[in-house]
């Protein structure tokens, strides 16, 4: 790859043509703002990375990062790479046995404290002996400060670069099963996706992102911090949860991406104010429908979206023709953090609700006899840390990436995810169930959240529910309401059951009681159901719901 293309470069290219042009936008203490020109940025992770090198590491170790997304994430990453080490981002939900496990597993050297919740739970999981260095909006610690840092440090002389066989990134994997991998990805890997990208849908240094899921997770790194750093695009960061409304609405995405989680709640609070009937009705009615449109878009913050994105996790194709409608093409995409979440995207005006897209540019694929999906590219990752065996096991023996996902191709090469290969179940009667197509039909009702089929070794399967938030609360003291619910959930039943095949016939719809967060472990820190821990939490209840008569049962 061209050496101005790869990271560092383009960094440092900035730098020197727009330089006073802002970078990134930080956003604190419920609505002041910090913002970093290119310049800043460029300065204080030089002082950084001259810092790094007073500490004498050993060449290329592996330098820690645990914090929420802020500014000083990525002036973090371009510091450590600077001084030509690695940088190893932990998610910001971790207990404390994760986060051990990830600082000595990865070996790593330094520790940048950043922005936390829980900073007093996860503390316990870092070595004693393990030097740290705080953010501005880290929790109160007596760590060294990043702004007194900078503050008495020169910073490193000329633009150091990395060659693009160079380790950049080790991204451990969200642990939906065992314990979480170290993803190996080089500078040229990163590139090779964020400039190709740039390339597919015009990318160019005057769009808008907002950041807001974890940079610690290959989405977000690929499509914040690499596409901004190659492209020049402005970056705001969301403050918390509960001002995520204001930092929408600042940032004024041009470019937004989420997860098929998040695009329901999005349209489950729009329900929450205009009920669905209404709003098909207004939307059906001309010139009243612009104006809606327009309306929803910009309570959303998304009036200025010229592109939307989704991905991490399937998402029901009514969702997407339901954003389709209000004038939001919703492109779906995918990837994993094996190939920096660089695989196959929808294209504008080619999507087709159901399919993850067409592969991107320099992506090979195959569906083996088996029905995996199999891919390569050069942005596929050089190994798992630390680990052959699981990184021969990752790979064909041609050099082809090992998904674990099923799938099939159109005649457009659009690619549809039909399961997990390991999700497979069977029942009592011998049938294999694919769980993934029921849950999605279970989630295009606008009563549900979330669900996980399941049921091997009985008869048939069933599904446990998660409600929508809004109706969470609602349903313990509304008896009509919840009465209201159990019809939809009964005839929700009745619909699926007629559409799959006889053994797919869901035996139950069980309404959970318990939210499903990442806190208590039920969701991954990308918002993907563990599926081992959902099954093992309501095993113990199944004889009785397998022996009840009811079609909706509500957990206890």
């Amino acid at each position: 790859m061209e050496k101005e293309k790869l990271l560092l470069e383009r960094a440092y290219f900035w730098e020197k043509n727009a330089g006073d042009r802002i970078y990134m936008t930080q956003p604190y203490d419920g609505g002041k703002l910090d913002t970093f020109t290119w310049k800043r940025t460029l300065d204080e992770a030089r002082r950084m990375a001259r810092h790094i090198q007073s500490l004498n590491l050993p060449p290329k170790s592996n330098i820690a990062i645990l914090s929420k997304n802020c500014a000083h994430f990525i002036l973090s990453d371009l510091a450590i790479w600077m001084a030509g080490h690695v940088s190893v981002a932990l998610y910001p939900t971790l207990n404390a046995e994760t986060v051990e496990y990830i600082l000595k597993h990865s070996d790593a050297k330094l520790l940048f404290v950043g922005k936390l919740d829980t900073w007093e739970e996860m503390k316990p999981g870092v070595p004693p002996d393990l030097p740290c260095i705080a953010y501005p909006l880290s929790p109160p610690n007596d760590y060294p400060k990043w702004q007194e840092i900078v503050a008495k440090t020169e910073p490193i002389e000329g633009s150091p670069t990395r060659p693009e066989e160079d380790i950049a990134i080790l991204i451990y994997t969200s642990g939906s099963t065992g314990q979480p991998k170290g993803v190996m990805l080089t500078f040229g890997n990163m590139a090779f996706a964020a400039n190709n990208f740039i390339e597919v849908f015009g990318i160019i240094r005057d769009n808008r992102l907002l950041s807001y899921l974890p940079l610690a997770h290959s989405f977000e790194r690929a499509v914040v911090e690499s596409l901004s750093l190659i492209s020049g695009s402005r970056v705001f960061f969301a403050e918390s949860l509960d001002t995520f409304v204001q930092d929408l609405q600042r940032a004024r995405p041009t470019v937004f991406h989420s997860v098929p989680r998040l695009w329901l709640k999005f349209q489950q609070k729009v329900f929450a104010k205009v009920p669905e009937k209404k709003l098909n009705r207004l939307l059906k009615i001309p010139i009243v429908s612009y104006f809606i449109r327009k309306k929803i878009l910009t309570a959303l913050g998304l009036q200025h979206a010229r592109m939307a994105f989704s991905g991490s996790a399937p998402i029901p194709p009514s969702l997407i023709e339901w954003y389709n409608n209000l004038g939001l093409e919703l492109l779906e995409g995918y990837g994993m953090s094996e190939n920096f979440a660089y695989s196959h995207v929808s294209r504008p005006g080619r999507g087709r609700p159901g399919y993850v897209g067409e592969p991107l540019p320099g992506v090979e694929v195959r569906i083996s006899e088996e029905g995996e999906v199999l891919v390569k590219s050069p942005a596929t990752m050089v190994g798992y840390y630390k680990d052959e065996a699981k990184t021969k096991e990752a790979f064909t023996e041609d050099g082809f990436l090992k998904t674990g996902d099923r799938g099939e191709e159109d005649e457009l090469r659009r690619l549809k995810i039909t399961g997990r290969v390991k999700e497979l179940f069977k029942t009592s009667k011998g049938k294999y169930i694919a769980p993934v197509p029921i849950e999605n039909m279970l989630n295009t009702h606008s009563a549900i959240e979330q669900s996980c089929v399941g049921g091997a070794g009985y008869p048939q399967p069933h599904a446990v529910v998660l409600l929508a938030e809004d109706l969470r609360g609602k349903i313990r003291e509304d008896s009509d309401l919840k009465d209201q619910i159990h019809r939809q959930l009964s005839q929700l039943l009745e619909e699926i059951n007629q559409k799959v095949e006889h053994h797919e016939a869901l035996a139950f719809i069980a309404v959970a009681k318990e939210e499903w967060t990442i806190e208590n472990g039920f969701l991954t820190p990308t918002m993907k159901i563990k599926r081992s821990k959902l099954e093992a939490a309501y095993k113990p209840k199944l004889e009785g719901w397998y022996g009840s008569s009811e079609k909706v049962i509500w957990e206890s």
